[in-house]
């Protein structure tokens, strides 16, 4: 038996890492029209866009935001005390937040002094936010569960990473975040026994060239060579949907991909069709290990080298 979305809301509360400006405003308006209340957590600088977005809720009271730096892990524990603090659960959470980095990879700069490459800032930015800071965020949410005691509750908790087609697709050359990209759908699969385990489930969305100030540099002339685009309110819409089959057992490991306003979940396909691409026996080898590592009770880790 299927398990039913919830219409409302009340009484829930979703966190939205990213959530001053953009696709992550969208799911906060998206939240709350369902009655959540709403935590937007965003860099200090994006106060004044997150004050906006609470001031145009239908109930502004059930709506806070809290400045953190998702790369920073004490920052983020801070984040959650502060949120059940006010609100008493955390339910929902989107891990939103990211960037693009602003030249080209293999633009290298020498320095002067010393003839020397210079290493890149912007690609270290890049993979901190998009990837540290998106580990960070599923991690601190369940330490949080775990000291707010909501597994007594028998509360299960929703988590959503947003990637993007570049975490499936590198055509774009934009190395740091379609690197990024692919590490947050590894993170997606492989985190999948602990949320087993966590009671919590585990999805993702990975939207297509979106409107937003990533975009901005070309979204118009795409936009006039009637390409298809999203808008930020489908895409909040796909991960609102994601989100709220609580307490569904099956509905985790789940990706959404969003392009042009369509929509399709694609790791089911991309599992069944593993035997075709990689072959049976390599499909036999895999199913085998995986099986004996389930066994073992999990992947066995090495210890740490001195």
């Amino acid at each position: 038996m299927a398990t039913p979305i919830p219409l409302d809301l009340t009484g829930k509360t979703a966190l939205i890492t990213g959530g001053s400006n953009g696709i992550g405003a969208a799911m906060v308006q998206a939240y709350a029209r369902l009655n959540a209340s709403i935590v937007i957590a965003d860099l200090p600088s994006t106060s004044s866009s997150a004050k906006k977005v609470i001031d145009s809720l239908k109930h502004p009271a059930r709506a806070i935001f809290v400045p953190v730096d998702i790369t920073d892990w004490s920052s983020m524990v801070g984040l959650f005390k502060t949120a059940i603090s006010r609100f008493g659960t955390v339910d929902i959470v989107v891990a939103n937040a990211g960037v693009m980095e602003t030249k080209p990879f293999f633009d290298f700069e020498v320095d002067e002094a010393t003839g020397d490459l210079r290493e890149d800032a912007g690609v270290t930015r890049v993979l901190d936010i998009n990837l540290k800071g998106t580990m960070n965020t599923p991690s601190t949410a369940q330490t949080s569960k775990q000291t707010a005691s909501l597994r007594a509750q028998q509360t299960r908790g929703s988590i959503v990473l947003i990637s993007s087609t570049s975490g499936f697709f590198g055509g774009t050359s934009v190395v740091s975040y379609c690197a990024s990209k692919h590490g947050v759908i590894g993170l997606l699969r492989a985190s999948q026994a602990a949320a087993r385990r966590f009671g919590i489930q585990v999805n993702g969305v990975a939207p297509f060239i979106t409107p937003t100030f990533i975009t901005e540099a070309y979204s118009g002339k795409y936009r006039r060579r009637g390409l298809p685009l999203n808008t930020p309110e489908n895409v909040a819409d796909v991960v609102v949907g994601t989100s709220l089959a609580l307490g569904a057992e099956q509905a985790s490991g789940m990706c959404f991909l969003v392009a042009g306003g369509t929509t399709r979940e694609v790791e089911g396909p991309r599992n069944a069709a593993v035997a075709s691409y990689m072959g049976e026996y390599v499909k036999l080898a895999l199913d085998q290990a995986r099986e004996f590592f389930e066994d073992l009770g999990g992947y066995p880790l090495p210890q740490a080298r001195v």
